[in-house]
């Protein structure tokens, strides 16, 4: 996005909205105070029947992501009512969670950064190796030490990026316009709260 001085700004567009309240928990029945979400349309028959059932109480369809949010009131909403993104719209910045990309089984160069083995002066079919991993220690004896990097899986971790600045909402299509990346692939479900260390005194 372009500001009035012709300043360009990396943006994320998140939809957000409409949730369902599927769930309102309360400390005195629960124990605890939260709202139970469900977001995005989904085919009844890619759903168990409780699923279905449990949306049927809120009048509404099974949902494709269904969230729990803590909250540290009495939440006021009701079954059935939806969450827009006009939530957002005295919030500064926000906090988002979400599932980083899954990329498989990667080597140390891709994994961790490793710069590999010489290009030359001797190296052959091994330019991608991690070298030596184990070691002789005196007092510990030798071997692989806990916690060595190595190759393995990478991605597919939940992950939270904090403090985006909020750009923009666009209530009419609940959009949700942040600064930066965010964890994910496209079209994947996130979770966005308010931030927790920043824009709070505002």
């Amino acid at each position: 996005m372009y500001n009035d001085q012709g300043a360009i700004t990396p943006v994320t567009v998140i939809q957000a909205g409409p949730c369902t309240v599927l769930q309102v928990k309360t400390a005195e029945n629960d124990g605890y105070n939260a709202l139970q979400l469900g977001f995005g349309q989904v085919k009844p028959s890619r759903r168990k029947k409780p699923q279905i059932g449990h949306a049927k109480k809120a009048n509404t369809t099974p949902k494709a992501f269904v969230q729990e949010v803590h909250l540290e009131q009495i939440p006021q909403q009701q079954v059935g009512d939806e969450i827009t993104v006009e939530l957002f719209q005295k919030v500064k910045f926000v906090d988002v969670a979400g599932t980083t990309k899954g990329k498989g089984f990667a080597g140390v160069l891709k994994r961790h950064g490793f710069k590999g083995q010489p290009a030359s002066h001797g190296c052959e079919r091994k330019h991608r190796s991690p070298g030596a991993i184990g070691m002789v220690d005196r007092g510990s004896g030798c071997g692989i030490k806990k916690g060595k990097k190595m190759a393995g899986h990478l991605g597919h971790v939940r992950r939270t990026t904090r403090n985006h600045i909020v750009v923009g909402l666009d209530q009419q299509n609940n959009l949700l316009i942040v600064k930066g990346p965010i964890p994910g692939p496209r079209n994947g479900y996130v979770v966005v709260s308010q931030a927790k260390t920043k824009g709070q005194k505002e």
